[in-house]
């Protein structure tokens, strides 16, 4: 594999870091605003995956100006860009129940790590 071609592709190496990142970061935290976090980082690399693959070198939007089309034109294809913006009200609407539901478990156990919930449930659970 050529340098070349590593570099001229040096966004999706920049999508394949987030994700793992974002992964990771969910995975191995105990905390759930962290575990949220990851989940948003993981998400926006998704997003930018997206977007990435959705821009064609070269291309022009895809605005017909004649009516038959002129030729050889190459298009962008827009779908991925609305898919996006679809993927970013959802993702929003995730990070606010996240959010909302890490309020109420702090209420509710006096905690967000998810050692000591688990603790305290075990705890309840024994009791009865």
């Amino acid at each position: 594999m050529s340098f070349d071609l590593l570099v001229s592709h040096y966004n999706y190496w920049i999508v394949i870091f987030l994700m793992m990142v974002g992964f990771y970061i969910l995975i191995s935290r105990g905390n759930l605003i962290k575990k949220i976090v990851g989940l948003n980082v993981f998400q926006t690399s998704v997003f930018m995956l997206y977007i990435s693959m959705g821009k064609v070198s070269g291309a022009t939007p895809p605005i017909l100006v004649y009516p038959y089309g002129e030729g050889d034109v190459l298009y962008s294809n827009p779908l991925p860009h609305v898919l996006i913006l679809t993927a970013i009200v959802v993702g929003i609407a995730t990070t606010s129940v996240g959010l909302a539901l890490a309020v109420r478990i702090k209420e509710a156990y006096g905690t967000i790590e998810e050692d000591e919930i688990n603790a305290i449930e075990a705890r309840t659970e024994a009791a009865e």
